[in-house]
């Protein structure tokens, strides 16, 4: 893929897979750009979601990119995915361009998602103890929380391609601990946008 000029690997948030970044995918290989889009473990259609931490996440974040032997990659997270993607960074330094957190979470060091807002927190825990395999569904009374620009039939099918979120992975932090040394400010890009169409953000330039 020499003649590749980036490689982008697009994480996506919670309760969805690699297909939400499709439509962005197709559009950056238009552009003479190779994609990679990544659905985490317990994420793709009949997944087990019981045991799994957000170290399983960021493993298999790590493995992508590395058994795929990628380098000057452009590693995009959306929503929760800030979180494996920022555990993935430390590991994979050597093979990056920049790291994009597209309307995502960047993590703070000690804190696991389920703190991020603690409105919330309470009801997130008592959801995932309540669980038998420890995860968390999204009703469609709260998808329009996510995508409140869709129409009503938008966000009803949008609803049927969510799955289950594993609810441990919001919980463990650990993997933060590492302090991120190798990477300095030049990797990082910050995306906030009050859509969620995201290819217009990502098309061109890794830096924009």
């Amino acid at each position: 893929m020499s003649d590749i000029s980036t490689t982008f690997v697009l994480v996506p948030g919670a309760w969805q897979g690699g297909w939400s970044w499709q439509p962005v995918a197709q559009r950056l290989r238009a552009a003479g750009h190779a994609a990679v889009t990544i659905t985490l473990p317990g994420l793709a259609d009949g997944d087990s979601r019981s045991g799994l931490h957000l170290s399983d996440a960021v493993d298999h974040v790590v493995g992508e990119i590395e058994q795929r032997d990628l380098s000057d990659v452009v590693l995009v997270g959306h929503s929760w995915g800030g979180y494996p993607i920022t555990g993935a960074a430390h590991r994979v330094a050597r093979r990056l361009a920049k790291i994009v957190y597209f309307n995502a979470f960047v993590p703070a060091r000690g804190v696991p998602f389920v703190d991020e807002n603690q409105d919330y927190a309470a009801i997130l825990r008592a959801a995932i103890d309540a669980s038998p395999d420890g995860s968390v569904s999204v009703t469609f009374e709260q998808v329009p929380m996510l995508v409140p620009e869709l129409p009503e039939a938008a966000q009803r099918l949008f609803h049927e391609l969510l799955v289950p979120q594993p609810g441990r992975a919001g919980q463990c932090c650990g993997v933060f601990m590492v302090a991120v040394k190798t990477l300095t400010n030049d990797h990082f890009r910050f995306i906030v946008s009050p859509s969620t169409h995201k290819a217009a953000h990502l098309r061109g330039s890794p830096s924009a």
